[in-house]
This record gives C-alpha cells, sequence and structure tokens, in this order.
C-alpha cells in the first residue's frame, strides 16, 4: 500500500510538471522558426567596409567543360615552356584542398613556389567554392572521379597529388581508383581513417548542426565572429588567427570569409559525414609511388597520431613533422612552403631521403613499420574500386 501511494504521488507530480511544459512546447517551436526568420532574414549593414581583395599573384582561373562531369573551375599555371630538369617532360602537380575552405583560400601561398617544379593545377572539389553542384551527396570518390576526368580531359599524364587534409583521402582514392593517373602522392594534415574514436566518429557525423548554422547565419557574422575570435576566443583559436600568422594573411579575413561563403553549406556538412565513413588502413599499404606525408605536430582537428599512423601504414613513406596547426599551409608559409618543397622534391627524385633534424621538426625520415593490417570489410570508402572506364 505504501508503495502504491508513492507511485501515486510521483505520477499525479509528474503529470503537474510535464504537462504545462507539453502546452508549451508549441510556443518553443514557433519561437525558434521566429529566430531562424529574423537571422536569415536580417539586411546586411550599410557603411563601407573592407572588401574581400584576393592576395597577388594568382595562377590563371578558367573554367573547363570536362564531359562527363560538368564545368570545373581550375586554377591553371599552364604548361611550362621546356622541360623539367633536363630528363623528360615537367611534370604536373595538382593541388586538392581540405573541408570547408576551396582551393585560392588553402593554396594561395603555395601557388608561386610549386609552379618552379612545372604545371600546377588546382580544383574546387564539389560543393566547395566554385566547385560542382550535383544533385547527388558529396561523395570522397566522386570527388577523386571528378579530378582524374579532368586529368584525363587535359592530357596531362601521371601526376604528384598533393592533398591537404580532406584532400588527402581525395589523394588516396585517386590513387587507388584511377592508379595510372598518380606518379606520387603528398600528404598533409590528413589520415588513413577519421573515425579512430568515439569523439572523432561524434564530430564529424553532427555536421548537419554545421549545415543549419551556415545556412541561416549571415556572412557578416561570420567576419564578426571570426574578429572576436581572433582577439577574445580559446588559446589555440587566438593562435591561428593572431599569434604568429603573417599581418598580409590576418588582412585576407574578409576574402576567407567570401571565399567560405561560396560553398555550398548542404556539401560541405556531408563531406563532413562522408569523412567519418572514409577508411582506407585495408588497402593503404599497396601504393606503390613515391609518398611524402607531412605532420602539422599542433593539430586539433585530425591528431598527429593519425597523421603518423598514416605514415606507418605506407611501407616508402617519409615523413617531415612541422611545428604548425592545421592551417599552416597558409598561416605559416615559413615554416610550410620550404617542407612543400622538400617533399615535391622528394616524389618527383630530385632529393634523397637523408634523417636530418632541424629546428623542431625532422627531415627525411622513413616512415616506422606499419601496424598489422586488418581482418574484415574496410568500410566506408576503403574497398578497391572497379577498374577506371567501368561503373562504380
Amino acid at each position: 500500500m505504501a508503495q502504491s501511494r508513492w507511485f501515486r504521488f510521483l505520477v499525479r507530480w509528474a503529470r503537474r510538471l510535464l504537462l504545462p511544459l507539453a502546452a508549451l512546447a508549441p510556443l518553443g517551436w514557433l519561437a525558434g522558426i521566429a529566430a531562424i526568420a529574423w537571422a536569415a532574414a536580417r539586411p546586411r549593414p550599410a557603411g563601407v567596409r573592407e572588401q574581400p581583395i584576393p592576395p597577388p599573384g594568382l595562377p590563371p582561373g578558367r573554367v573547363v567543360e570536362v564531359p562527363g562531369v560538368g564545368e570545373l573551375f581550375v586554377r591553371d599555371t599552364g604548361p611550362p615552356d621546356g622541360d623539367g630538369d633536363g630528363d623528360g617532360p615537367a611534370p604536373t602537380i595538382v593541388l586538392l584542398h581540405g573541408w570547408m575552405l576551396p582551393a585560392d583560400a588553402t593554396w594561395f601561398p603555395s601557388y608561386g613556389p610549386l609552379s618552379r617544379y612545372g604545371r600546377v593545377l588546382a580544383v574546387d572539389h564539389r560543393g566547395h567554392g566554385r566547385g560542382l553542384r550535383p544533385s547527388a551527396p558529396f561523395r570522397l570518390s566522386d570527388a577523386a572521379d571528378d579530378v582524374a576526368a579532368l586529368l584525363r580531359h587535359l592530357g596531362t599524364g601521371p601526376v604528384v597529388a598533393v592533398g591537404f587534409s580532406m584532400g588527402g583521402p581525395v589523394a588516396q582514392l585517386l590513387w587507388q581508383r584511377h592508379p595510372d593517373l598518380v606518379r606520387g602522392l603528398v600528404l598533409i594534415a590528413s589520415s588513413a581513417t577519421f573515425n579512430t574514436s568515439w569523439r572523432d566518429r561524434y564530430t564529424w557525423r553532427s555536421m548537419g548542426l554545421l549545415q543549419l548554422v551556415l545556412r541561416i547565419v549571415p556572412r557578416l557574422w561570420w567576419e564578426r565572429l571570426l574578429g572576436r575570435a581572433a582577439q577574445f576566443g580559446p588559446s589555440r583559436i587566438r593562435r591561428v588567427l593572431r599569434r604568429g600568422v603573417p599581418e598580409d594573411v590576418r588582412r585576407l579575413l574578409p576574402w576567407f570569409v567570401s571565399e567560405l561563403d561560396r560553398g555550398s553549406a548542404e556539401d560541405v556538412a556531408e563531406a563532413g559525414r562522408e569523412l567519418s565513413r572514409f577508411d582506407a588502413r585495408e588497402w593503404i599499404a599497396d601504393i606503390d609511388v613515391p609518398v611524402a606525408v607531412l605532420v602539422t605536430m599542433e593539430d586539433a582537428l585530425v591528431p598527429r597520431r593519425n597523421q603518423l599512423d598514416l605514415a606507418r601504414r605506407i611501407p616508402q613513406a617519409v615523413v617531415r613533422e612541422l611545428a604548425l596547426e592545421h592551417d599552416g599551409v597558409f598561416t605559416g608559409p615559413a615554416t610550410f612552403l620550404p617542407a612543400l618543397r622538400w617533399a615535391v622534391e622528394h616524389v618527383l627524385g630530385l632529393r634523397p631521403a637523408t634523417p636530418v633534424r632541424s629546428g623542431s621538426w625532422r627531415s627525411g625520415t622513413r616512415a616506422a613499420p606499419r601496424p598489422p593490417r586488418r581482418s574484415g570489410s574496410a568500410g566506408g570508402n576503403g574497398r578497391r574500386a572497379d577498374p577506371p572506364g567501368s561503373t562504380p
């Protein structure tokens, strides 16, 4: 009897608490919808503001109509005038950008230094920058196939694929699906998989919330948010946006935001979820071309343990460790560009891989023995694809 009285007492109080909340739920939904509509409908404030002026020295950009794919926006330094190093035609280097930021915002410091080695191409992936806007959801394998179709259309022959962050999986899949088009790989701040822990899986698979935010937050708010983060944000964000970043890079903040704003919110969010499904660990040891791995040791987005694991799984890979954050490709050019040139020279066979220490990074060290290959399905995009020309 006592238990029955306590049970009735709890039920009665639960009703008293939950019924009013249930009655208020529609009001909460209406308030949320009204807030979203207010944020999305607000006009940009009038007044003179900083213009999104791009950095000088960007290569010529053009739209290339690729049969069976569509129109791709490409930065192209053009075929070089002479041979590369006297041993044959100059090579082609294709730059594959990371998640959210398109090619120009990622590679603008690198175009000039790399053009000394040969032709440099950079393409915006699907849903990023000026990239394709297909109705199909973003898939890393499709991004790799887009690059392959472009290279075949331009008749470049085998290329050096340089992949940063998300561009690393695109480069790996380019080799796996189209090995005849790849003569070497440079993998920067990347990984063979992005789902090694529950935190990684939760981060990348919760991109739906980011998609909503990208769609409703006005561009001006992004500029203000990034500007304030540079002054008052967490220490890691302040280091990227403020400390040690050249003044000419900080002045490009409006342009960075404008480049980010070019992307499709739905595709960018889906690209994040797609990264959580990528797993190349079952086949990455089969890569049979020269590979250089640049590890950003202070990376908070792609942990350095994942980057080093990537290098260990490729027997012939050489590694260089850099005291940089994830975005050091454009915020730390003084450190990054010499390492990038070293990596490209190694892949092209212009530099032997000799173990040398210098400062806070290690140059030319070969990767440690890779871990044993796991059994079972690789999952995600980690299966061996059909030969080029067949239906994937």
